[in-house]
């Protein structure tokens, strides 16, 4: 699709920061004498109750301002528009409560009354919201309502970017122009990339270039210094596997974050959460289960009842897993670790129904309140298979950012037992990269949930 240079869509004549305020402003007086008509049964409004109203909508517009809630709706996902609403929201009720108490004017206002309006003026500015961005994606499915885009590149970038496009008709964009970029340009290149972006009338020039064409972004930024479009640089990674990719600010320098784990403070603190509140209840709940293993495991074979053995965890650090025994005791090589195989020898008849039921995992639960392991999260493997398969498959190493797990995302999709194919394990090693790059506690709560329906017994466990 494109846009041609007299088009001009109706949220650059008529932005967002100029008429959503006002609206914003309107809902909380409006909303005010709805909720004064409910609480007294007038519409005649006292003074302070006016003046309370002006400053609370005075408050949300500032407010707004400040977390830039006024700008970028084009590109910004509706749930985060409406999230930073009621954000702001919040900051002004606390505000609001803070200066009555201060003011000692409790006594003369309604707590009804102020929860009632700014709880129906959150509604009528996120309606609000709701309304425009359909109306907007209607509009721009339909070719209206279209900012012209000028992309510059290689062919094959330009192309995957072009489809990127038409799968996010909602966003508006369409292109203005096109120029096939294949090496480093040269002046007679640039001098023509500025004159045919000026004719095109563009808003934005989208540098769609691989990384390492990245010295080429400063030449054509100076060529199109007298051009008032937008300049996003779009580049291309290849081969590379991203996590969790993103722009941030670290220590004052701007960052392109390549491969930075998605679960920050919060989200660490919410999944221990979940590992000590569910890990206790599993636990607690597979005690009798796990005494009658272990009565079995000492009738039927000699050794220990526990396996031990050293895995890596998260960012690296070493600890010891714990499993039920499922093998005769055996020595191996040093360094060397010979995965169980279907019909292995090594493996008890009782091992088997063990390990064919992931019952051997149980112990686990103690890793899991330990703070070493967690109930989701890549399994662990034995330290030599990482030593082997960090040099055969790419971003391998990546999954060691978060805690590894009893179960995970690989688990549920089927990518349970051996290894020994290459290609099993990069698979496995994607589905635990999207696990890390899309956590959420739903997410683990429906790993949970596909473990218990179809974990057990797996064909591929022995």
């Amino acid at each position: 699709m494109s846009v041609s240079r007299q088009q001009r869509s109706i949220t650059e004549r008529y932005p967002a920061q100029i008429f959503v305020p006002l609206i914003d402003a309107g809902a909380v007086l409006l909303s005010g004498f709805l909720a004064h008509c409910i609480r007294f049964g007038t519409l005649a409004v006292h003074d302070r109750f006016l003046l309370a109203m002006m400053i609370m909508a005075i408050f949300v517009v500032m407010a707004n301002f400040i977390a830039g809630a006024y700008v970028r709706w084009r590109t910004t996902r509706l749930s985060n528009i409406l999230f930073r609403l009621v954000a702001v929201w919040g900051i002004v009720a606390l505000l609001a409560t803070s200066i009555i108490y201060l003011a000692e004017a409790s006594v003369r206002y309604s707590r009804l009354w102020l929860g009632m309006t700014l709880l129906f003026s959150l509604g009528l500015a996120a309606g609000f919201r709701v309304l425009v961005m359909l109306l907007l994606k209607s509009a721009r499915r339909s070719g209206k309502n279209l900012r012209g885009v000028f992309l510059v590149g290689p062919a094959p970038n330009l192309l995957k970017v072009a489809r990127s496009m038409r799968k996010t008709p909602g966003e508006g964009f369409a292109i203005s122009g096109v120029q096939r970029l294949k090496e480093a340009p040269d002046s007679a290149f640039l001098s023509c990339l500025a004159r045919r972006v000026q004719d095109s009338g563009a808003r934005e020039v989208w540098l769609c270039l691989p990384l390492e064409m990245g010295g080429a972004v400063r030449e054509i930024m100076h060529a199109l210094r007298h051009q008032t479009a937008e300049v996003r640089f779009i580049p291309e990674f290849q081969d590379m596997r991203l996590l969790n990719h993103r722009i941030s600010e670290v220590a004052g320098n701007f960052a392109l974050d390549l491969s930075v784990t998605s679960m920050g403070e919060t989200s660490r603190f919410l999944k221990r959460v979940e590992d000590l509140v569910l890990g206790s209840l599993f636990l607690l709940l597979s005690l009798p289960a796990c005494a009658i293993i272990a009565v079995i495991l000492k009738m039927q074979s000699s050794g220990p009842v526990l396996f031990k053995q050293y895995r890596m965890g998260s960012n690296g650090r070493r600890f010891k897993v714990y499993k039920f025994r499922s093998m005769e005791v055996h020595t191996e090589a040093d360094g060397a670790v010979t995965q169980a195989r279907q019909g292995d020898p090594r493996v008890t008849r009782f091992g088997a129904f063990l390990r064919r039921t992931s019952l051997d995992e149980l112990p686990q639960f103690y890793n899991v309140l330990q703070g070493r392991m967690s109930i989701v999260g890549p399994r662990p493997h034995a330290l030599a298979h990482n030593e082997y398969y960090k040099d055969v498959v790419e971003s391998y190493m990546k999954r060691h950012k978060v805690k590894p797990g009893i179960t995970g995302w690989a688990q549920v999709n089927g990518l349970r037992g051996g290894t020994e194919d290459v290609e099993k394990m990069r698979l496995r090693v994607e589905h635990d990269l999207w696990y890390i790059d899309n956590w959420s506690l739903w997410l683990d709560l429906r790993i949970i949930a596909l473990t218990v329906v179809r974990g057990f017994c797996h064909p591929n466990a022995f």
